[in-house]
């Protein structure tokens, strides 16, 4: 117990000695392995609509003929109920890390044919399966449906949103939990959201000084694996002391994103300029149609036409040329681009002019 209160003594320490405007916590840059969320699916229906539910599918008839048969109902052969006051649904949750049987999800359910609105409608008692096909949670309410659709007799028809889709509220009980297995594996292993080699030697070095010993290593650009003692309250509050540790994660690479539809432009702090001179200019060509209308002289028995006139010109702006020094930073290429009024486009041009001239080290990338 006095090494977990020495560990936590030094933590703290660390966090107030460490600059707040740049560290970030440890939870905030990735997760550990294996505490993630597991999505589940399940296909059920929706009763108790007002005549806007399916009306021709097979899928939603079989399903109401599967919830009469529980009860030890059946419907004679070749009878195919018209179902408007029904609909088969897509009912979808995510089951938590370490999400225990009784705790309640939210689910989310969503028409498959064609009902248009599933507003005033019951779930039918539906199983929730997991990737692996076993069942992990029951779902079953009422739906709320932000949406609204409404159809007239002349075929008219008013949507809001989106009516065909909707959410219960609490709506799955968990029967079932995931086993996640950190209780009793030799190591733990802590993944960064976005690969860095240097901010995943950071991330051990930063452990390994909190703790005094060399629990932590960094296996890759993604994972740090960690030694870890026995027994899940041991786990958890080792767990937890990483988790608040602060660690400056490394400087991103240089980088130019174009997104090409849009125009928009944006460059990361990382980008610097090597010395070069930019000098950008546009040519406009104007092309003017004056037609004019030519009347015959008297007596002379001609015809009115349209004699047609044409006005070309040229013209080219003369920008002056904008020196970019060594090492030239985000905020000096915004001045000097915005010294000659460039535009999005101008500025993409620019760019890519600087990379081919070798003078800027970044990545442009174009979405």
């Amino acid at each position: 117990m006095l090494s977990w209160l020495v560990a936590l003594v030094i933590i703290a320490g660390l966090q107030l000695a460490a600059p707040k405007a740049h560290a970030e916590r440890i939870k905030d840059i990735g997760n550990f392995e294996g505490l993630r969320t597991n999505q589940l699916i399940g296909y059920g229906v929706v009763v108790g609509l007002a005549g806007t539910g399916d009306d021709s599918l097979d899928y939603a008839t079989q399903g109401v003929k599967g919830v009469i048969s529980r009860f030890g109902l059946t419907l004679p052969p070749g009878v195919n109920p018209a179902l408007k006051n029904a609909a088969a649904v897509l009912v979808t949750a995510e089951l938590p890390a370490f999400g225990k049987p009784g705790q309640r999800l939210d689910v989310t359910v969503s028409a498959l044919g064609k009902a248009k609105s599933l507003r005033g409608g019951t779930l039918v008692l539906t199983p929730l399966r997991g990737a692996d096909g076993e069942i992990y949670a029951m779902s079953q309410g009422n739906l709320a449906v932000g949406g609204l659709g409404v159809s007239g007799a002349d075929g008219s028809q008013l949507s809001v949103n989106v009516p065909s889709a909707g959410r219960i509220p609490g709506g799955a009980s968990i029967e079932r939990a995931v086993a996640t297995g950190f209780e009793t594996s030799p190591s733990l292993t802590f993944n960064l959201a976005e690969a860095d080699l240097t901010t995943a030697l950071r991330v051990a070095d930063a452990i390994n000084l909190a703790f005094g010993d060399q629990r932590a290593k960094a296996q890759d650009g993604v994972s740090i694996k960690i030694a870890a003692p026995q027994g899940g309250e041991a786990r958890i509050m080792m767990m937890g002391l990483i988790e608040n540790i602060l660690v400056k994660p490394a400087d991103p690479p240089a980088k130019v994103i174009v997104n090409a539809r849009t125009g928009t432009v944006v460059i990361n702090g990382g980008v610097r300029i090597s010395p070069a001179a930019v000098s950008h200019g546009k040519l406009t060509v104007t092309v003017k149609e004056s037609p004019r209308i030519v009347q015959p002289a008297p007596f002379s028995k001609g015809e009115t036409a349209v004699e047609p006139s044409s006005a070309i010109t040229a013209q080219e702006e003369k920008n002056p040329m904008f020196l970019f020094k060594g090492g030239a930073s985000l905020s000096d290429i915004v001045k000097a681009v915005n010294a000659v009024g460039a535009s999005p486009s101008d500025l993409v041009e620019i760019l890519e002019a600087l990379k081919q001239a070798g003078a800027m080290k970044a990545e442009l990338e174009i979405i």
